[in-house]
């Protein structure tokens, strides 16, 4: 109910056939598949070739796009198979406060780049992460650590779409999910690894396009005869579900609602997909405006989306409430199959490049303090996707991972390994952002993160006892194991506090 926008798509379950009897023909899957990897392939490529691609224009594309790109590139790049099956499902169990704050969660890092994206512009020209800011004001351990929470942020979103779009595939059309998977992992890190940020923005505008024709097409279609009987489900509530409350008439879900806001919003900051768009822009103006649109179009989708839910809601239980959407479309005809088909192979493809491109960026810019070549940059690009559709098969790991205990990339394993990066982007994004106010010290911000984690401990401790603060940082969860809104608002407050207080009592020297 309460999953982040990343988290939900990791826990999508073997649908089976839950699209209903209407299951495509493998081989003509395989064709329509194809042939829309291909024209991303091929638009990629030819923006390799327009031009010689330095090591900077590769991370950066620095100043080439107008406010139209800009907005395409972000709202296609912040797409990704995710919207098919997350905003559904928080709407099948949430209220009217889950849809909306889900909508709101996906457009609030857009709109906090339209404001701040021009003020680190205008005090680093020369960036291409936030990290990158991050160093000449709080000097390089904290790019480092920046940079460390941006890569397992953007790292768990990567392998979360493979798994996706594998699953997607499988449900409309029986395809063996390891297929698509490498397909789109090929395709990407093609027109990636030789083109870098430029081919990534130039294969942006069309998965824009196509995405949004798509989208409105496919929804007037389905829905647009009976908007009369979609209102009435969406507004009643589930009859034979006692742990679905999915109804737009239940109006008590306003605190999970916020929790969705808080915890997204801190992690999509630490999204470096963004902020080498914020580079990319031709000016502050171009930057703002294309921020602005991609916020205008993000927003009412995720809502749509979420609504949807509530009416499957409404018309009864389902089996599985991550492929709610689905049940609503078990009687579309193929060719409407085939558009679906088409339409998840642009969110992924959408996405993915964009990942590809900003994990490079983070790690060759922040971690390995800017001395990557561009053929090592090429060669990670690369390199990154076996490990990505590895983990995308969900496999148990012969080790477990340090602090947060995971030891299988399974369905549980990935949300906790969002949540946890969540809380560490909750926790640095206040001291980070509030570094653009002079008055805010280096040492401040510095203990303001550790105290933003502090702050978690002592919230625990005060509601029940130390271990339970301790397990907080690790695990981030409520008694129904979902994003706990009170955690997350004690790391962004706490860390906001002791960073203003930190600076007045530890002033950098002039």
């Amino acid at each position: 109910m309460l999953r982040g926008r990343r988290e939900a798509t990791t826990l999508l379950p073997d649908l089976g056939n839950a699209s209903g009897g209407r299951e495509m023909d493998t081989n003509i899957a395989y064709g329509l598949m194809i042939a829309t990897l291909g024209v991303f392939g091929y638009i990629g490529y030819q923006a390799s070739n327009a031009k010689e691609i330095g090591a900077d224009d590769y991370l950066s594309a620095r100043g080439s796009q107008d406010w139209l790109r800009i907005g395409l590139s972000l709202f296609a790049s912040g797409m990704g198979i995710w919207i098919l099956f997350a905003p559904s499902e928080v709407g099948y169990y949430g209220g009217f406060w889950d849809v909306v704050g889900y909508a709101v969660s996906a457009s609030t890092p857009f709109l906090l780049l339209a404001y701040v994206g021009p003020m680190i512009r205008a005090r680093l020209p020369s960036g291409v992460t936030l990290a990158d800011y991050v160093r000449i004001r709080l000097g390089r351990p904290m790019q480092v650590y920046v940079g460390l929470i941006s890569v397992l942020y953007m790292f768990t979103f990567l392998f979360a779409e493979f798994t996706a779009i594998g699953k997607g595939m499988k449900t409309l059309s029986g395809m063996e999910p390891l297929i698509p998977m490498a397909l789109v992992g090929v395709v990407t890190a093609g027109y990636v690894s030789r083109g870098g940020l430029p081919a990534s923005l130039a294969t942006d505008r069309v998965q824009a396009w196509t995405i949004m024709f798509l989208v409105v097409a496919l929804l007037l279609v389905l829905f647009g005869g009976d908007i009369g009987g979609l209102i009435d489900d969406a507004r009643a509530y589930n009859p034979e579900d006692s742990w679905s409350i999915g109804s737009m008439s239940y109006m008590d879900s306003f605190g999970s609602g916020l929790a969705l806001i808080v915890a997204i919003t801190a992690a999509e900051m630490f999204s470096q997909g963004n902020w080498q768009r914020a580079w990319a822009s031709e000016s502050d103006e171009a930057l703002a405006k294309g921020a602005w649109l991609a916020a205008a179009l993000v927003l009412p989708l995720v809502f749509v989306m979420g609504v949807l839910g509530t009416v499957v809601a409404g018309q009864g239980a389902v089996t599985e409430p991550s492929a709610a959407f689905f049940y609503l479309i078990e009687d579309a005809g193929v060719l409407f199959v085939a558009a679906f088909i088409v339409l998840a192979i642009a969110l992924v493809c959408s996405s993915v490049d964009t990942l590809q491109n900003a994990i490079v960026a983070s790690i060759s810019r922040d971690l390995s303090d800017s001395t990557m070549s561009l053929q090592n940059a090429r060669y990670l690009t690369i390199g990154m996707i076996p490990i990505a559709i590895f983990l995308a098969t969900g496999p148990t790991l012969p080790f477990t991972i340090p602090l947060i205990g995971i030891s299988a990339f399974d369905a549980g394993g990935v949300f906790q390994i969002f949540l946890f990066a969540d809380l560490l982007a909750a926790a640095t994004v206040m001291p980070v952002l509030l570094t653009l106010w002079e008055g805010i010290s280096s040492k401040g911000a510095l203990i303001g993160a550790v105290c933003g984690l502090l702050s978690v401990v002592l919230y625990g401790a005060y509601t029940a006892d130390i271990g339970t603060g301790i397990d907080y940082v690790f695990s981030p969860t409520n008694e129904f194991g979902l994003a706990n809104l009170h955690v997350f608002l004690s790391a962004v407050i706490g860390s906001s506090i002791v960073t203003v207080a930190g600076s007045y009592a530890l002033p950098d020297e002039e």
